[in-house]
């Protein structure tokens, strides 16, 4: 008995190219689509949960909090809050995402009546927002007494002592609504009163939260939002298939929409356990991902294990050194399309179209398109993410430059031991992931506007306005080194950008 050998070198994203294709005149970036499914289908019903575009977060400490959560949902994507902390812990973030009713926002600033201006002006500072919801015990979940907004006070002409009752806006002189009113109600009654905002009361008088005049704008500005039925952000979350019996419940009475087991190598009996006791104890309540796998016997095994997506990669993260620690991989490029071959195949034969998430090895925006054509449904990032204002890190200067803190779930920073462990000892034996940083970018809105007008671009180049037209229409090459250097700027000696050039 010998070894099985595959010959063929594992290819990357980089070693790539799309070849241009015929577009006609409807080939233009307005008219591209980019919804793909999430979750597993039958041909000729629609999936569950269609993304608006083909991005989502990955399962990290240093990627997937609330804040990423929201806005992402914001942006037409889904976020996997991340699994390596408590069960309580993971859901009670589920729940703060699920409670922030597109429109309808939690109070993060509130005190009692018995603080005072210079409290205001602290938290004011801290939150950067200028309207207080004052409750009788100074939590957001308080019965409401009144409001502290930047009318309500002039700092020159008041002492910093003076108690907050003395020059709040009293309930009694508040617009206020009631549990249970729709966006739109709410943003009449703001429009027809003349208000900035509008406070959401429980029956008991509790606080609900606010709906702002300037989120109407918002909520315009951002068609692609991910929404449920109740008009909530979805969200996702990770697990793994250590705790499941304890953690899938809590997260699901948190709302979680999906979930997805994490781990570096997803070929495994653990994850056909854990699979058949959520589908057993759910059944289709809750839609739930696996992986990573590399090949085709991978997919196969999970995809009839009853996995709603397939994730696939090992190794191939900016902060993963699975590869050189355990020898395990494979280039992500040729991983993605031979799983993606047995997935339609697997359609083909079943009827059930088992969604592929391409889950490493994107460095640049155009490996996301190159992913899409080679048959990935969508991708999940964690570097790219980290970058921005939202994910949960401190922006730190090194050297000179602006950076966010960010690593890898198989570090020791993470000691998420249930992505590794075999033994159940709970401990991470040794590391697969590093601690790093990575270039602050700025706001996720405008980066991923700006990342999915590249993709919308190139699928025009490729005559294809849609993602399956992209995969049915897109040609591929390999391309030799040199014309790797070829393809970037060369033999030039580059400006510095200093902003005389814009």
């Amino acid at each position: 008995m010998m070894a099985t050998y595959i010959n063929e070198p594992a290819h990357t994203f980089n070693e790539y190219l799309l070849i241009p294709g015929y577009s006609d005149t409807n080939c233009i970036p307005a008219n591209v689509s980019l919804k793909t499914p999430l979750v597993k289908f039958k041909k000729g019903e629609k999936p569950a949960i269609t993304l608006n575009i083909p991005m989502v977060s990955a399962i990290m400490q240093a990627v997937s909090g609330e804040r990423l959560a929201v806005e992402l949902a914001r942006n037409g994507g889904v976020s996997f809050i991340y699994g390596s902390q408590t069960p309580e812990e993971e859901a009670a973030m589920v729940a703060r995402v699920k409670a922030q009713k597109a429109g309808f926002v939690p109070s993060d600033s509130n005190l009692s009546p018995e603080n005072t201006l210079a409290d205001v002006l602290a938290l004011k500072a801290k939150t950067g927002h200028s309207t207080v919801a004052i409750t009788n015990d100074g939590t957001s979940g308080g019965k409401l007494v009144g409001i502290v907004s930047s009318r309500d006070y002039r700092v020159s002409r008041m002492d910093k002592s003076e108690k907050v009752k003395n020059f709040m806006t009293p309930l009694e002189k508040l617009v206020t609504a009631k549990y249970g009113i729709t966006l739109s109600e709410a943003n009449d009654i703001i429009w027809d009163n003349k208000i900035n905002s509008l406070p959401v009361l429980f029956e008991d008088g509790k606080l609900y939260g606010f709906v702002f005049r300037k989120d109407y704008d918002s909520h315009q500005e951002n068609p692609n939002e991910m929404l449920d039925a109740q008009k909530r952000f979805i969200v996702g979350a990770g697990i793994n298939s250590r705790d499941y019996e304890e953690r899938v419940p809590k997260l699901v009475d948190a709302g979680a929409d999906v979930l997805c087991i994490d781990s570096s190598e997803g070929f495994s009996e653990w994850q056909k356990i854990t699979l058949n006791w959520i589908h057993e104890k759910y059944n289709g309540k809750v839609r739930v991902g696996a992986g990573n796998v590399v090949d085709r016997d991978g997919f196969l095994f999970l995809a009839k294990a009853g996995a709603d997506f397939v994730k696939v990669g090992i190794g191939g993260g900016s902060i993963c050194i699975t590869r050189e620690t355990k020898g395990i991989g494979r280039g992500q490029a040729t991983a993605l399309i031979e799983v993606c071959q047995a997935r339609d195949e697997y359609y083909k034969e079943t009827g059930i179209y088992v969604p592929v998430c391409s889950d490493g090895g994107i460095v640049y925006d155009h490996h996301i398109t190159l992913a899409l054509a080679m048959g990935a449904d969508f991708v999940m990032l964690g570097r790219y993410f980290a970058r921005f204002d939202e994910s949960p890190t401190q922006k730190r200067t090194v050297g000179g430059t602006v950076v966010k803190e960010y690593w890898g779930e198989g570090s020791n920073r993470a000691r998420n031991w249930g992505r590794y462990d075999l033994d159940g000892s709970k401990k991470l034996a040794f590391e697969e992931g590093v601690d790093s940083y990575v270039p602050y970018a700025g706001p996720l809105k405008e980066n991923v506007e700006k990342t999915c007008a590249k993709i919308k671009a190139t699928m025009c180049n490729c005559g294809a306005i849609t993602i399956p037209e992209l995969q049915k229409k897109a040609k591929l090459t390999l391309v030799s080194a040199t014309s790797i250097v070829e393809g970037g700027a060369h033999d030039v000696i580059r400006k510095e950008k200093d902003g005389s050039d814009r």
